[in-house]
């Protein structure tokens, strides 16, 4: 791992062998991430488990009587990067994602859904593209 790191918590966190997180990279482990063995996380990737309501009544509920909102209500999903995965530069991947094993997802993606195995996938939206081979 290469500094700075940074994490909401850093004791949900459970990263396999051999797997590199480069610099800068943002892991907001309100659930669970796992990492599977083998892989690579280039530099200013953000994994996401935290994520609240649209609805904004759902958000801050009712105000106060002295006009306040009482603090944004937070909900999470885990996030599960299987073996010998590479994450490419910037990528976001958002709270619920399941990523499979020998995949491959392009720098700069904004991934909201699961990739399955064998798969290179890219894009904001991450779409898979092609397999992997």
């Amino acid at each position: 791992m290469t500094p700075p790191f940074y994490v909401d918590y850093g004791n949900n966190i459970y990263i396999g062998s051999n797997t590199e997180i480069n610099m800068n990279c943002t892991f907001l482990d309100d659930n669970k991430i796992i990492i599977g063995k083998n892989g690579l996380i280039a530099p200013n990737v953000q994994i996401y488990t935290a994520f609240h309501p649209t609805n904004a009544l759902e958000r801050f509920g009712l105000k106060n009587r002295d006009g306040s909102f009482d603090f944004c209500k937070t909900q999470t999903k885990p996030v599960i990067i299987g073996d010998n995965v590479w994450i490419g530069g910037g990528v976001i991947i958002l709270p619920g994602v399941t990523i499979g094993n020998n995949v491959v997802i392009g720098a700069g993606s904004v991934v909201t859904k699961d990739i399955p195995d064998n798969k290179i996938a890219y894009g904001n939206l991450c779409k898979v593209v092609r397999d992997n081979e």
